[in-house]
């Protein structure tokens, strides 16, 4: 049996060098190839916290609010509530509430109107990450649905917005100011 496995190792690295490895740069395995251009940029689609990336659409809280019934809310609730464990709060806001105590007391429900820091982060997440079974399948317009309403139900815009990447980028969430920039650009100190 032994010997079976390593014959196998050994045909499965025969077939998959294409070229010799004087034709190899150095730390190439002769495996995969190259990215295109077309596949780079498909993939680089992250938002920054100043809106910086964010493309061409718009979409509405009410056209979101339809939208998350039939791809959001059967992990994250009717109401945005959530399924513990797999599948967090989202919508869930005092807006009466001035104190942030989440440094004083833990366990407290983070959601997107009580924690989160930029409301760009809220569409570059959905944008990249959900719905779970299909991830990256919503259409720009979907996303900027999908966060009016969920902005709009943590009560951090008017219920009837409409978003699109400038009046995204001006939305200020409510706890901001309480959250420290990572400043940090890598290198050595940083472990």
């Amino acid at each position: 049996m032994r010997r079976l496995r390593i014959v196998a190792v050994a045909v499965f690295v025969a077939a998959c060098r294409t070229r010799s490895v004087s034709d190899q740069p150095a730390g190439h395995y002769g495996l995969g190839q190259a990215a295109a251009a077309a596949e780079i940029a498909s993939r680089d689609i992250d938002v920054g916290p100043d809106g910086a990336g964010l493309p061409p659409g718009r979409g509405s809280a009410s056209q979101g609010a339809a939208i998350f019934a039939t791809k959001c809310a059967v992990c994250h609730g009717e109401r945005g509530e959530g399924r513990p464990p797999m599948y967090p709060a989202l919508i869930g806001r005092d807006p009466r509430a001035e104190q942030f105590v989440f440094g004083q007391q833990a366990g407290l429900t983070r959601t997107i109107g009580n924690y989160w820091p930029n409301a760009t982060t809220v569409f570059d997440y959905v944008r990249r990450a959900m719905p779970q079974p299909a991830p990256g399948s919503l259409t720009n317009d979907e996303v900027y649905a999908l966060t009016a309403y969920l902005l709009a139900a943590n009560q951090v815009i008017a219920a009837d917005a409409t978003l699109d990447s400038a009046s995204l980028a001006r939305v200020r969430m409510p706890y901001a100011s309480r959250f420290v920039r990572d400043d940090r650009h890598g290198g050595r100190e940083i472990r």
